[in-house]
């Protein structure tokens, strides 16, 4: 069993209820995780016989210039993607984080993780 992990993809995005969110987007964090069998890259060293961490840096920048209201609902598309891009079976965990939410009070980041 092998473990990917790509950590804090950084992107700047639209995402929230608030109007103001629309306008002046914010900063996120975004973690993917992928295990599964892996062993065929393991011995082949072949980019095809694994998960490319480079395409899915680019599909996370891709769904998250989709404006969603909920951080749910983009953590959900992302992941959706990524399980359409590698068809085999494998675990996924994405974890998105909102920087700075516009809550009263003095709040760091929001995350919300999906997994499947």
């Amino acid at each position: 069993m092998g473990l990917i992990e790509v950590k804090d993809i950084r992107v700047f995005a639209f995402h929230g209820c608030l109007e103001e969110e629309a306008r002046i987007g914010g900063h996120y964090r975004i973690d993917i995780t992928v295990t599964g069998d892996l062993s065929h890259a393991e011995n082949s060293d072949d980019l095809t016989d694994t998960v490319d961490y480079g395409r899915i840096t680019s599909i996370v920048k891709e769904q998250m210039a989709i404006r969603s209201k909920l951080i749910e609902h983009v953590a959900r598309r992302i992941l959706t993607a990524l399980k359409e891009q590698w068809s085999q079976p494998l675990n996924w965990r994405v974890r998105v984080v909102k920087e700075r939410p516009p809550v009263q009070g003095d709040v760091a980041e929001v995350t919300y993780t999906v997994e499947g």
